[in-house]
């Protein structure tokens, strides 16, 4: 795929990720450009062929537009620019007194999303994207990736939607409209996948991350996670069965946390610990 050159100084500098930087265009109100950091070249075009046929298939995401690079040889994604947006994690973090109000509305937008049955031709199965990732994981013993691989193989499959980085700051909201974000891990499969990341999100991360990353202390994230769990299951079953069926799926982010740190996290493998003893 060709890049159609850009000026960065086009743009002013948005915010951060972990993966790069998004910046809005100084002059046109409507693009929002997304830009690796260097030396992620085959990352951008993988994530805006999938944000293409993610967009095609119906899911609320800003709509894509051109592959591009910058003078410094950076690779990004432009993309239809949600003006005023908020995330729900910033509009937590500014309004903690509407923390039911949020989660609910966040909520509802996962089961809408969970619901959503998709061509299963044009999608990776979300379990051979574990089963891949297992794979090419460096830091577990061949045991323990046996007992991880028999794990995901008696999941129970569905042909419905999986955000794949599934947290309250990629999705976004400005006035009834509603949007998901950075659908790079799109795929499809059971819903309990993309639900342990949430609960990775809110329960498992580190109080100086979750402050940095988040605009909020670890308590309001879980307090955002308590709140989600009934509008999203409803409240026939109590918050510590459901804690402990999602829990071992919330360990299984380990695999995406480690492919992108490099190094093993210690503090997201706790939740893999009815799978692996």
């Amino acid at each position: 795929m060709e890049a159609k050159k850009i000026a960065i100084g086009d743009y002013v500098l948005a915010g951060g990720g972990a993966n790069g930087e998004s910046y809005n265009h100084k002059s046109d109100p409507n693009v929002v450009l997304k830009l690796y950091f260097p030396g992620k070249i085959q990352q951008p075009i993988d994530e805006l062929l999938l944000a293409r046929k993610v967009y095609e298939a119906g899911i609320p995401t800003p709509e894509p537009g051109e592959f591009v690079v910058t003078e410094d040889g950076r690779y990004g994604i432009l993309f239809h620019r949600i003006r005023d947006k908020m995330s729900y994690s910033r509009a937590t973090g500014d309004h903690p007194e509407l923390t039911g109000k949020y989660a609910a509305e966040f909520a509802e937008m996962c089961r809408q999303l969970h619901a959503t049955h998709i061509d299963t031709h044009q999608f990776e199965n979300v379990k051979n994207r574990y089963f891949h990732l297992l794979e090419a994981n460096p830091f577990f013993t061949a045991e323990e990736k046996d007992k991880l691989h028999r794990f995901i193989a008696s999941v129970p499959d569905e042909d419905t939607a999986i955000h794949g980085d599934l947290q309250f700051s990629n999705a976004i909201f400005v006035g009834e409209d509603r949007y998901f974000i950075d659908l790079g891990d799109f795929c499809y499969g059971n819903h309990l996948f993309d639900v342990g990341m949430v609960y990775l999100t809110c329960n498992l991360n580190q109080e100086e991350f979750v402050k940095e990353t988040f605009h909020m202390d670890k308590a309001a994230a879980i307090r955002f996670w308590k709140a989600f769990v009934p509008a999203y299951f409803g409240n026939d079953r109590s918050l510590s069965d459901i804690e402990t069926e999602v829990l071992p799926f919330a360990g299984l982010k380990t695999l995406i946390v480690e492919r992108d740190s490099g190094c093993p996290m210690p503090e997201f493998r706790v939740a893999l610990r009815q799978i692996l003893e």
